[in-house]
């Protein structure tokens, strides 16, 4: 394993915590992404009780979600407490007694790869674009299938490889430091599904590229909605001031038609945990084993 590119859970945690004021403003791609998944859900048919929204951010899928399945119970489970609070919306004592029980929303503070739920307490888990922050997908499938009831629907979407790469190629060869998160292919996340039990998976993926008048911008954005580098490689100090000027030098020669690009490589996925399978035995089998 490469321990440069392991996640700092910490890291993470706190970048959240304090990007969540100023996250909604700047997730303009988690809210499209959203969308597009969402929009999935349309071509599915499948009717949970209950919904888990795992890394559920400021709460912008979980309310979609409870709107969607309004008879059904949302579980927002997200790592960081201020993101749950930007998510739970203000309203009196009183109010909350007049509002259906079915659309409110239970938030639960938790990491994802090991989420602090009962076995097979729900019909539907939907994460969006927190699946990069884990370090070991094949643990965090794991423990979506132990979570899952049989006969559940896992749709997610997450980052591929070629996300920034161009910020990654501006800062390549630099220095020894990681700069950027590594990000999983498509095709070992499938793999990953099967091997943890998960049947019938469907990927496929699409790029998105936001476009940016300058480089500071491209990292005023990363940093409002807390995507920090947070990888164990990571420089410990502030970049010097020669390396972000060698930096930004090679991003500029990227510009297209006077903007800077910055690719998203947006992963979708979705798998059903099989039924489990009854064995019927027939009256000569039964025979043989003497219960007949």
């Amino acid at each position: 394993m490469n321990y440069d590119h392991t996640i700092d859970k910490r890291r993470v945690r706190n970048a959240f915590e304090r990007a969540a004021v100023s996250y909604d403003r700047a997730a303009v791609l988690q809210r499209e992404v959203c969308d597009r998944m969402l929009s999935r859900l349309d071509y599915i048919k499948h009717t949970p009780d209950v919904v888990l929204d795992a890394g559920s951010g400021t709460g912008y899928g979980t309310r979609k979600l409870a709107i969607r399945y309004a008879s059904a119970q949302v579980l927002a489970v997200d790592i960081a407490l201020a993101m749950h609070t930007q998510a739970r919306p203000a309203i009196s004592w009183w109010k909350q007694l007049l509002v259906a029980r079915g659309n409110q929303a239970s938030y639960v503070i938790g990491d994802i790869e090991q989420m602090p739920l009962k076995d097979s307490c729900a019909g539907l888990i939907w994460s969006n674009l927190t699946l990069q922050w884990c370090n070991d997908l094949k643990q965090t499938f794991a423990e979506m299938h132990r979570v899952l009831q049989a006969g559940g629907l896992f749709m997610f979407s997450t980052f591929g490889p070629d996300t920034l790469k161009e910020l990654r190629q501006a800062f390549r060869g630099i220095d020894e430091y990681s700069h950027v998160n590594r990000f999983t292919d498509m095709h070992d996340i499938g793999d990953m599904l099967v091997h943890n039990g998960f049947a019938t998976p469907v990927m496929d993926m699409e790029y998105i590229t936001l476009t940016y008048d300058d480089v500071i911008s491209v990292m005023r954005d990363l940093k409002a909605i807390g995507a920090h580098n947070a990888t164990q490689g990571r420089r410990r100090g502030l970049t010097g001031k020669a390396t972000w000027q060698q930096a930004i030098s090679r991003y500029e020669t990227l510009r297209v038609e006077g903007k800077l690009p910055a690719t998203f490589e947006v992963v979708y996925g979705h798998a059903w945990k099989p039924q489990r399978q009854k064995t019927v035995l027939t009256p000569e089998t039964r025979r043989k084993i003497g219960l007949a």
